[in-house]
């Protein structure tokens, strides 16, 4: 039997592995420490202009690290057949997780296990607050509603109602008044009367200073009334808007460009910029055309003209008018020719993207911008008195009255649909709903949200429905086991409960952080006594495996609890085995002669059978823990399994990377001793 060949890598492929490898060690580092990383990303954006974001990942923190409630229940199946009780289970763990998540808890953890004949479902709820408010939340029977779109106009104000709001908005005039008679007065106390009671909260804060408004649309009726008032004068008047009073005062006038206004006739060629798709002239002919019409057209017909010739929508009945405009309303050349004209001339032909024009230039005015400062008092709506209309409202009918919801298929097409079943009361009152909403959606609320909406298609009568739609069969599955859950829901008690207090744990993560630490430097030292500078390669690769580990914990992310940190800890002990494995080897190598380089290389070959068993035995033991057991342990086989995989790759490929790397030079020839080669330095 032949001797099994080993064949080492050229130097240039150790470099570019060893390389990769430090690339990696700097991404994970910046993943598991990103304070340091956030520094050098600012110190990048002020000194080289990058637009970098901050490292905002970290760790996820189980109930007994952060603090909160973790609650027991049980499920009572009796009345579940024994083959649907997994399926019902799911239906609880669903229903109990969107009513967690109103809570707006972080990271909810919700499992279900059978123990025996009993079926219960474990509840975390880290960071918890008002843990009587969940306890509560989550026993509720899940409430199933179906309601109808509500199209009804609203009401008018009853004549009590109206009383009301018209004496509300006299009051709120009456205010602005007082305010008014003060202001004439002092025009200087309009500021602080805007601070004090203004209604408008986004201008209250500066004293009411809206800025200059001659450009602000919401602005247009407070702008006409005070555009002639001098600088520091207020209006004499109140301001009447629909949603409020105004008290304005000038604050300071700025010329403005001037505007102009115009009417213009267009006449386009295909291709130009918003010209029809049945636009077939070219643009020779468009400009013969408007040739032709400009030798019939002046000032005083110019209306006419363009309702009968313009091409631009809506000319027919606007006549081309433009209205008021200023500059950087319009396209270049049509605004340089406007604003060279004067007043009552028709232009030459003038060419844009859009077509030909002529333009007629009816008026010009300048006027002033003003910042105003103004105090709003709120006038009292209807819709302020009457109640929001919602989209949808009641029918009376409900979970209650649903039999069974459940998977089924068109028999015609095979698509996945679902099915409906109501009882006696149900079948009377779901008749009644869809006879007067054909064509209309009827909703279906589950816990206060819309389920499904579908658009009742006929009039059912026999009380049995189907939901179609563009559904998978695990989305028609998952819908019908939500309604279904709705409308029999599997009773749950609570059998535990346990609260753990945020000092309790951050006094947990501060243990847990001294122990992994003490973990680290033990292994560490062991591996620098014992195997001297081979064992300081293998801490840096151990540096980079908590560096990765910790990488996947954020990125995934695992929830780290107690026993997980555990795992982890035990894992620190584990990822250096293959090391030992190896360097063990390696020492049997060397002492027969063997260079270094081919050392390393039989060293990892013949250990590699060993460290695959012993691996693959302990990653077996956490798949068994994590599929059969607790949370609490599923959290232990977790970290350890990622540990155990993470540990093989840093002990196989970086450590070999880093002796390689070593082995390219002359140093294990000079320090043998350091690199168990106790060979080289009897020689």
């Amino acid at each position: 039997m032949s001797k099994p060949t080993t064949v080492s890598l050229p130097r240039s492929a150790v470099r570019k592995r060893a390389l990769l490898l430090l690339v990696l060690a700097l991404l994970v580092g910046g993943i598991a420490y990103p304070p340091a990383t956030n520094r050098a990303i600012d110190w990048l954006n002020y000194w080289v202009g990058t637009h970098l974001g901050h490292v905002e990942k970290g760790f996820v923190l189980g109930l007994d690290l952060q603090g909160g409630t973790r609650l027991e229940y049980e499920a009572d199946v009796s009345k579940v057949p024994a083959t649907d009780r997994s399926t019902s289970l799911d239906g609880v763990r669903d229903v109990i997780e969107r009513r967690v998540n109103s809570l707006g808890v972080s990271e909810p953890l919700i499992t279900t296990a059978q123990a025996g004949d009993s079926w219960r479902v474990s509840v975390e709820l880290a960071g918890i607050k008002d843990v009587n408010q969940a306890i509560k939340l989550i026993g509720e029977t899940p409430i199933l509603e179906f309601k109808e779109e509500n199209n009804e106009p609203p009401r008018s104000l009853t004549a009590d109602e109206q009383k009301k709001m018209d004496e509300q908005n006299a009051a709120a005039k009456k205010d602005a008044e007082a305010d008014l008679a003060k202001a004439m007065k002092d025009p200087g106390s309009v500021e602080a009367m805007a601070k004090d009671h203004s209604d408008d909260e986004t201008s209250k804060v500066l004293g009411g200073d809206l800025g200059f408004i001659k450009d602000k649309t919401q602005y247009a009726v407070v702008y006409d009334a005070v555009k002639n008032l001098k600088s520091g004068e207020v209006l004499n008047r109140v301001i009447d808007l629909p949603e409020a009073y105004v008290v304005a005062k000038a604050e300071e006038l700025k010329a403005a460009d001037p505007e102009v206004k115009g009417s213009h006739l267009l006449i386009q060629w295909a291709g130009a910029q918003s010209a029809p798709t049945s636009t077939t002239r070219t643009k020779e002919e468009a400009k013969k055309v408007i040739e032709d019409i400009k030798k019939e057209t002046t000032a005083q017909n110019f209306v006419a003209q363009a309702k009968k010739y313009s091409e631009e929508p809506g000319a027919s009945e606007m006549g081309g008018d433009l209205g008021w405009f200023g500059k950087g309303a319009m396209v270049e050349p049509f605004e340089n020719a406007i604003y060279a004209m004067k007043k009552g001339d028709v232009s030459d032909i003038v060419e844009t993207q859009f077509g030909y024009h002529l333009i007629y230039k009816s008026d010009e005015r300048t006027a002033n911008d003003v910042r105003v400062r103004a105090v709003f008092f709120k006038k009292t709506q209807s819709t302020d008195i009457l109640p929001a209309q919602g989209e949808w409202k009641d029918t009376q009918l409900g979970g209650k009255q649903l039999k069974s919801a459940k998977l089924d298929f068109d028999q015609r097409t095979g698509s996945p649909q679902i099915a409906l079943q109501f009882d006696d009361e149900g079948t009377k009152m779901f008749a009644d709903i869809t006879k007067r909403n054909v064509g209309k959606r009827v909703a279906i609320f589950l816990d206060g949200n819309v389920e499904i909406a579908p658009v009742v298609q006929t009039e059912i009568s026999n009380g049995q429905a189907v939901i179609t739609g563009n559904y998978s069969i695990e989305e028609a599955k998952t819908k019908a086991m939500r309604l279904q859950q709705g409308a029999l829901p599997v009773p749950i008690k609570l059998i535990a409960q346990q609260t753990v207090g945020s000092t309790l744990g951050q006094d947990s993560v501060n243990k847990s952080l001294v122990a992994g630490i003490w973990g680290f430097v033990f292994v560490a030292l062991f591996m620098l006594i014992w195997y001297r500078a081979a064992g300081l390669l293998a801490v840096v690769s151990l540096g980079l495996y908590v560096g990765i580990s910790f990488s996947i914990f954020k990125l995934l992310p695992v929830t780290l609890t107690l026993s997980g940190i555990a795992g982890f800890i035990l894992s620190l002990g584990i990822a250096v085995d293959a090391n030992v494995l190896v360097f063990e080897r390696l020492k049997e190598e060397l002492k027969s002669g063997k260079s270094w380089i081919l050392a390393i290389e039989e060293a990892f070959r013949r250990a590699w059978p060993s460290i695959r068993d012993g691996n693959t035995t302990t990653l077996i033991s956490c798949a068994v823990l994590y599929w059969f057991s607790s949370s609490i342990i599923k959290g232990f086989a977790l970290t350890l399994a990622i540990g155990i995989l993470t540990s093989l790759f840093t002990s196989i490929i970086v450590t070999r990377t880093l002796l390689r790397l070593v082995a390219t030079t002359s140093i294990p020839k000079r320090f043998g001793w350091l690199f168990l080669n106790k060979t080289e330095d009897k020689k």
